[in-house]
């Protein structure tokens, strides 16, 4: 596991045609810098495994803006519109998965489980072409572990072991993408030395990680900020 101070330099290795994984829920726990440092490389072709694509003009929406996703495989897409234009004139390549079957492809790749059956998309144009079994009288459609070359995480507090803790809901893809990514990238909010952070309190174990960079000054947006009236 290496520490490192340049962005640029955590990201190093990463090359045109690879599959990345990107830790997030809209736009909540998603590594922002790492993304910044994707998109000042320039590489091209990627295909990208996130939960959404980030809006238009912040987190992976600013990939998407640069063309350098050739492919996305995730599960929503709403708050996108960019993403819509580069669908619909063909530009982009897009894998659609139920929300739970991509969590558990991304978990099962991550424990080396190859495939696994769920009952999700059976019926739907989602099962076409695909294998279909029946266990118990049951339908269910199988379905593919996801790995991937790198996957860029954030995580609140690190140590310099690479034993990382997730803060609330940033704590959705996060965990599961440490485990799939080949080398796993973690930005965090504080680095502390090895032996500070309670072990009970410990999400990511350091053995899924392989390189750690503190950040500052996020901006932590949110897509849709909605308020009760008065």
């Amino acid at each position: 596991m290496s520490v490192f101070t340049s962005i640029d330099e955590a990201l190093n290795g990463i090359q045109d045609g690879a599959t990345i994984m990107v830790g997030g829920f809209g736009l909540v726990g998603i590594p922002e810098k790492l993304i910044l440092g994707l998109r000042d490389r320039g590489v091209q072709d990627l295909t990208i495994i996130s939960n959404n694509c980030g809006v238009d003009d912040w987190g992976l929406g600013l990939l998407l803006q640069n063309k350098q996703i050739k492919k996305m495989i995730s599960s929503y897409v709403g708050e996108n519109k960019e993403f819509e234009r580069q669908f619909l004139s063909g530009e982009l390549e897009v894998e659609l998965v139920p929300q739970g079957t991509l969590a558990e492809r991304i978990r099962a790749g991550g424990a080396g489980i190859p495939a696994f059956y769920t009952p999700a998309g059976v019926g739907t144009p989602l099962a076409e072409g695909r294998e279909v079994r029946t266990f118990n009288g049951k339908e269910y459609l199988l379905e593919m572990g996801l790995t991937a070359d790198f996957s860029l995480i954030k995580a609140w507090k690190g140590d310099k072991m690479g034993n990382l803790i997730y803060n609330k809901t940033s704590r959705n893809f996060n965990p599961m993408m440490a485990a799939a990514g080949k080398v796993t990238i973690a930005e965090v909010e504080e680095l502390v030395e090895t032996g500070e952070l309670e072990p009970d309190q410990i999400h990511t174990p350091s053995v899924y990680v392989q390189r750690i960079i503190q950040c500052e000054k996020y901006e932590k947006r949110i897509e849709r900020r909605t308020v009760r009236q008065a």
